[in-house]
């Protein structure tokens, strides 16, 4: 059999090729390791490129059509790819590659349409593999026909060849009457039917067939004798002399006489059970988890979308989406090995407490886990619920005589809608659980649509930032900063501001919180202090002013071990000298002894570069850093209200500015925004501030 594939490596974007280019690789190795494949590496690579290229067109086809990829299943017989392994190894990696790639994440329903293509894949190698198993039939019927004609030149010779072949074949084969009489049997034949071959002469073929299969048989010797077809094709189940039913195939040929006539039958048979259980363990093994055995994302996602069509709705659905506390420590602390026996003991008591429900536990990657339930009249409630998973996961689990203790967070979708659509109903729930984690361990949460759709549009809006960056949307502006006492200026602070086309401003402590959500703060941060430094070189310049330059960096960026050599390569590049730039580096590190920020702040002042206590809240851990460290500012963050507003506030701030003073710093303050507060600000003894009071942010030739 062999296969025209008309999609070629043009078909698809650059990224696109790369993926399939490497996942025809992994899966040349994969099933070269599995069989003898008679073609060179380069060779298997090649085909399997195409077959790749094949397995794309069919998940993203429209109408989506998975039966076409059942061909990719037959060319892998073509090539001999026909192991014991070949297909599981292949459908593992497909399995996990298809849902992966970049290039079909677009499709809708994916999870859904790869667990249906790579069900035609299997279709198509089984279907193909018999088809093989029948083609070797013909070909040893075909010899047995030869040697017949041939017994007519040389008969004593051809008889004892015929009679080699008959005994020593593995196929089973059987001479017949016209009417289905067994005349002659091997062993083999014996084996298959479970009879000894030496009684079987005088039976009749069909008594071995299970009945809804003997018209069959009947209807092909009569096909033979018309002589509609020279050789007869069949997939018929055995009934073995146990009662065992087993699944095989059976060619009959027509054999002639000397004169021509029809004389008797010759029937080859093959047990093909084994193919067929081969069959069913790919489906289970496709769509289970082979650590815990546990339905995996492709079969959850599935019964998800059948469950929510089918549900009371009165009752609905309940879907719990658990992720366990640092899982990475135990792996990390005892090995992968404890891990998976970690993960095996989860899913054996995630069952245990959904055991008396009508639901499905799942296991969908790594330490993720999800529990479908349908609600009934007994159902307990959520609340309920979320403590029995607790009490079932609190109990340790001894591996190797050591008790590990294990909990979970959770995310909770109660009854969700009918037209949920399940892709959506998962991430909804995902979503769900990081709000959960972000409090801390062994916490739950309710799906809250509201809160939901916030979440939905700020990651939107992370996911779009690095575009906006190539594209110029994201710019450079400088906010004043102004001394209290007497309002002259004291230096400018550098600050992002992204001009989206439809949100319009989106201010620099948005674009930092966007940022670090992605990782891209790190690039975004350099770029930021080589922008500032370029524009504030330019601008002491054109001014004379003698003022310096502010730059607060987030964590990612002041914990960076290739901070000190960033900011020296951007003050030689600039010429902006050393001591008039100023960065701000969060308190909580320094508090927190963090070692890459604090030899940070240690090397930057060798160097020259001032250096800032940045969102400064006076506790006292932050004044014995800034006794022990080299900083000599602090910044105190915005505050909602005049503090004058509150005693108390008014008087932990004023002694929070004079035990600064006392160690030797000076007080900035961010978002004075008012006269009553730059007022109040001055009169405690602040130094200098910033805010809406003293200017906007803007580019420096507007200020």
């Amino acid at each position: 059999m062999s296969a025209a594939f008309p999609e070629d490596e043009r078909t698809a974007p650059g990224v696109g090729r790369r993926e399939r280019r490497e996942l025809a690789r992994k899966w040349a190795v994969a099933v070269r390791s599995t069989a003898y494949v008679p073609l060179s590496a380069e060779e298997l690579e090649h085909d399997l490129r195409q077959l790749v290229h094949r397995l794309h067109h069919a998940v993203a086809s429209e109408p989506f059509t998975p039966e076409q990829a059942s061909v990719v299943g037959a060319r892998l017989v073509d090539l001999r790819c026909t192991g014991s392994a070949s297909l599981r190894k292949s459908l593992a990696l497909l399995g996990g590659a298809l849902p992966a790639s970049a290039e079909l994440r677009h499709v809708e329903g994916l999870t859904k349409r790869v667990a249906a293509v790579l069900g035609s894949v299997a279709a198509g190698y089984v279907d193909a593999l018999q088809s093989f198993v029948l083609d070797q039939q013909e070909s040893l019927s075909q010899a047995l026909l030869g040697a017949a004609k041939a017994a007519r030149w040389n008969l004593g010779v051809n008889e004892a060849l015929a009679d080699e072949v008959f005994t020593s074949s593995t196929s089973g084969i059987a001479v017949t009457e016209l009417d289905g009489t067994l005349v002659r049997a091997n062993t083999a034949f014996g084996g298959i039917v479970g009879h000894r071959s030496q009684g079987l002469e005088g039976l009749a073929l069909q008594s071995f067939l299970h009945e809804a299969d003997v018209e069959e048989l009947v209807a092909a010797f009569r096909d033979l004798l018309d002589g509609v077809h020279q050789r007869v094709p069949l997939r018929s189940r055995f009934v073995r002399g146990d009662g065992e039913v087993v699944s095989g195939t059976l060619a009959v040929a027509l054999l002639r006489d000397e004169a021509g006539e029809p004389g008797r039958f010759a029937v080859i048979v093959e047990d093909v059970s084994e193919l067929t259980l081969l069959g069913s363990r790919l489906t289970h093994q496709a769509l289970h988890d082979a650590l815990t055995g546990l339905p995996n994302r492709q079969f959850f996602t599935t019964r998800l979308e059948t469950t929510l069509r089918g549900a009371d709705p009165d009752a609905g659905v309940t879907l719990y989406h658990l992720d366990l506390d640092v899982f990475s420590v135990v792996t990390d602390g005892l090995g992968r090995r404890v891990g998976d026996q970690l993960l095996k003991t989860v899913a054996h008591r995630l069952s245990a407490v959904f055991a008396a429900e009508r639901a499905m536990v799942a296991r969908l990657d790594g330490d993720e886990f999800a529990v479908l339930v349908e609600n009934g009249p007994e159902t307990p409630d959520v609340v309920t619920t979320i403590g029995r998973i607790n009490d079932e996961l609190a109990g340790p689990v001894y591996v190797d005589g050591q008790g590990i203790a294990v909990s979970a967070s959770i995310g909770v979708v109660d009854r969700p809608s009918p037209g949920f659509d399940p892709t959506e109903l998962l991430r909804a729930s995902h979503m769900t659980l990081r709000r959960a984690k972000k409090i801390g361990p062994r916490q739950w949460g309710l799906y809250d649509a509201s809160r939901d759709a916030a979440d939905r549009a700020r990651l939107a809006l992370a996911a779009v930032l690095p575009g906006a960056w190539e594209s110029g949307e994201i710019d450079v502006v400088f906010r004043p900063e102004r001394r209290l006492s007497d309002g002259t200026a004291t230096g400018f602070t550098a600050l992002l501001r992204w001009t989206h086309p439809e949100r319009g401003v989106i201010e620099h402590d948005r674009c930092v919180e966007l940022a670090e959500e992605t990782g891209l703060m790190l690039p975004l941060g350099t770029w930021l202090l080589r922008g500032a430094a370029e524009r504030f070189r330019w601008w002491l310049q054109r001014t004379g002013a003698d003022l310096p330059l502010s730059v607060g960096l987030p964590a990612s960026q002041a914990t960076d071990p290739d901070l000190v050599g960033n900011v020296l390569r951007v003050l030689a590049d600039t010429g902006l000298p050393a001591g008039s730039l100023r960065l701000g580096i969060p308190s909580a590190l320094l508090v927190a002894d963090h070692d890459d920020a604090v030899d940070n702040v240690a090397v930057l002042a060798d160097a020259g570069v001032r250096t800032a206590m940045d969102r400064f809240t006076g506790a006292a851990g932050e004044f014995a850093c800034l006794e022990a460290l080299p900083v000599r500012e602090i910044r105190i963050p915005r505050w909602g209200v005049c503090p004058e507003r509150n005693p108390i506030t008014t008087r932990v701030l004023a002694d929070l500015v004079a035990v600064a003073h006392l160690a030797g710093a000076a007080v900035f303050v961010d978002g004075v925004d008012t006269p009553e507060l730059a007022d109040w600000w001055r009169t405690s003894g602040a130094d200098a501030a910033t805010g809406a009071h003293f200017g906007a942010p803007a580019a420096l030739v507007d200020l």
